[in-house]
């Protein structure tokens, strides 16, 4: 484990803040035989500490130390994600309950104002409600918003794009969800705008609209069913219509989903590639732009880590300490990931026959 870890400059009981300290035996063996599952469980017990875990896997996934660590034991976990429809339309409300049923007032701590549990944009932003806001605004200039046009939202959330476009562009929308959790909330939270918040499974959707969105979503939606959602968003988008996908995406089409992530936080989440997006989308949609801003991912969850450690002492009557690690280890070793560059941030702009005279992209 030392020689692997020095691959990374990475130290046992080193004195720099990516460096990794034993506090109990066996976490070597345990890294080795289940590869991040075991790693992250470990840091949950308390059995190893870092003070910097947003470097410390920031210098593992760079230096690509997990190309010598490929445990037997995970080969059936590779095998299930590839031959069985873990995202079917039964299965798919367990990530809701499980992950955004947590609570509205756990989530309101950690999040922006409007509640955005999506990568922002802070190219000219200096924190995390201005780095949303410009999110949201870039999806509605991409879509080409204008004020009577009737939108979709493909797993809503809380409602924050639906909210802003309606806002600021005079627009109807359509979202669904399934976390009742969070149509509870959005539908409080914009009472009075011309928005509908649905309870219901994207399978579902057989209506038309002028214009469709689906932000951070479609990590949700698993290999066995991107053609089925691309022909679902098909259906659904008038001829003459624009449809964003903001999604998580990975490098390489094989590998499975990582298996602590699919364990404690995205139950059956399943990370698209490029390659995979654009096979889904053959013959249904031209694809008209393609936006990378994964490194702005690494800058939102650590502003979500910095909220969450800052709110935790009101929660922690209710969660905990156990959870308190289990949370701290998924957004930084996130941000780690998003700051190696070892997973993205895509918005894709899809139109059903191509925008006659070429798409332009207005910046935000």
């Amino acid at each position: 484990m030392q020689a692997l870890l020095a691959r990374a400059d990475i130290e046992i009981d080193g004195s720099r803040p990516w460096d990794m300290h034993l506090n109990r035996s066996g976490v070597p063996e345990r890294a080795f035989s289940t590869g991040n599952l075991g790693l992250g469980e470990a840091y949950m017990e308390g059995a190893w500490d870092c003070e910097a875990l947003d470097e410390f896997f920031y210098r593992l996934l760079r230096a690509k130390v997990y190309r010598h660590v490929q445990p037997l034991r995970l080969v059936f976990h590779a095998l299930r994600s590839r031959l069985i429809n873990l995202q079917n339309a039964k299965r798919a409300w367990q990530v809701g309950e499980a992950h955004y049923d947590l609570g509205n007032d756990f989530y309101a701590t950690m999040l922006d104002p409007r509640m955005t549990y999506t990568c922002g944009y802070w190219a000219d932003a200096s924190n995390l409600a201005e780095a949303q806001e410009a999110k949201l605004e870039l999806i509605c200039r991409k879509l080409g918003l204008e004020p009577g046009m009737r939108v979709l939202d493909i797993g809503c959330g809380w409602g924050s794009f639906m909210g802003y476009a309606a806002e600021h562009y005079g627009v109807e929308c359509v979202g669904v969800t399934i976390s009742r959790e969070q149509a509870e909330w959005a539908r409080q939270r914009y009472q009075g705008l011309p928005l509908e918040f649905r309870l219901q499974d994207y399978r579902d959707l057989d209506e038309r609209f002028d214009r469709i969105a689906s932000v951070g979503m479609f990590e949700h939606v698993g290999r066995k069913n991107h053609r089925v959602f691309m022909e679902v968003a098909n259906r659904c988008l008038a001829d003459d219509g624009l449809f964003l996908l903001h999604t998580i995406g990975k490098n390489c089409r094989q590998g499975a989903p990582d298996p602590w992530i699919d364990r404690y936080i995205f139950p059956n989440g399943d990370l698209p590639a490029a390659s995979q997006i654009l096979e889904a989308a053959e013959g249904l949609f031209v694809a008209e732009d393609l936006h990378n801003f994964g490194s702005d991912y690494d800058k939102t969850l650590m502003a979500w880590h910095d909220n969450f450690e800052a709110a935790w002492p009101g929660h922690a009557d209710r969660l905990d300490e156990r959870f308190r690690r289990m949370w701290r280890y998924y957004l930084l070793s996130c941000a780690g990931a998003f700051r190696a560059r070892h997973i993205q941030l895509w918005q894709w702009v899809l139109a059903k026959h191509g925008v006659e005279g070429g798409y332009r992209r207005i910046a935000a």
